[in-house]
Formats: C-alpha cells, structure tokens, sequence
C-alpha cells in the first residue's frame, strides 16, 4: 500500500508542475499540499503495516526528489525561485541519488536520516509558500538549501563509517 501512495505522489507532478506555470495557485497548492501528505503517509503506512521494504526505501526519496524538483523547477520558470538555490539543491539530490546507488552497489541501504527528513520538511514548506504567493517562500528555500548540505554531510560521513 505504502508504495502505491508514493506512486500517487509521482503522479501528482504531471498535475502539478502544468498547475503551477499556469498559475492555478489554489490547484497548485491543494496537489502540493496532496503530495506533501502523501510523503508523511506513505512512511507512516508501511511501518504500521509493517511493510518497510528495499524498493520502498529507494523509491519515497527518489519520487521526493522528483516532486520538489519539478516544481522549484517550475517556480524558477516563473522567475520566483533563485536559480543559485535551485541548482544547488539539484547538485546536492544528483550526489545523494549517487552515493545511494554506490551504497547499494555495496550492500548497503541509506535510509532518510532525521535531517534529511527535515530537508524535506522545509521543501515542502517553501512549496506551500510559494503557491500562496508569500514572501517568505525564498527565505525558507534557502534554509532547505543549508538543510540539504548539511545532511549531505551527515550521508556522506554515514557512508564512508560504513566502508
């Protein structure tokens, strides 16, 4: 059940991503605020259900990724996103995407530490803000950036304990 939602939440960017370029702003933030709780819901879904497992591990990150990426991606198309901010984070997710497969290639399953789910937290929060239009949105894209390379730090130290 728990990857079907995450599916879901993939599904949503092809609903997002046109909503928001077409400035739709309630759409968007309603398909925002839909993949936002997918995130939480999914996670929560499979350890009651007690159905953690490898594909859902690599999958719910990927398809967080993805989500946020198109639509900062979007945002940034409209002019109301840094492109520094956007393309650090684009660096930081492509080196985190890597040391997971290189972790994988090694046995080994990186699972979203607390700070990276903090990271996702504060993107989803700089979603919901820039969908309402709130000057707040850029402030708190750049604290999702000092998020994100601080627990690209955190993966990055995890991993070479490991090996």
């Amino acid at each position: 059940m728990a990857n079907y939602i995450t599916l879901f939440r993939f599904l949503l960017i092809f609903l997002a991503v046109p909503s928001i370029l077409n400035q739709h702003h309630k759409l968007a933030l309603l398909l925002i605020l839909l993949g936002a709780l997918s995130d939480w819901l999914d996670g929560d879904t499979a350890r009651k259900r007690n159905e953690v497992s490898k594909l859902g591990v690599l999958l719910d990150p990927f398809v967080d990724k993805v989500f946020v990426l198109s639509c900062l991606s979007a945002y940034l198309y409209l002019g109301q996103v840094s492109p520094y901010a956007f393309v650090l984070l684009l660096i930081r997710e492509l080196y985190i995407s890597f040391l997971r497969s290189f972790a994988v290639e090694k046995g080994y399953l990186m699972s979203a530490s607390s700070l990276g789910k903090l990271k996702t937290f504060a993107e989803f929060t700089t979603l919901v803000l820039l969908a309402l239009g709130s000057p707040l949105g850029s402030p708190v894209l750049w604290f999702s950036v000092l998020l994100a390379y601080l627990s690209a730090l955190e993966y990055t130290l995890n991993f070479f304990k490991r090996f």
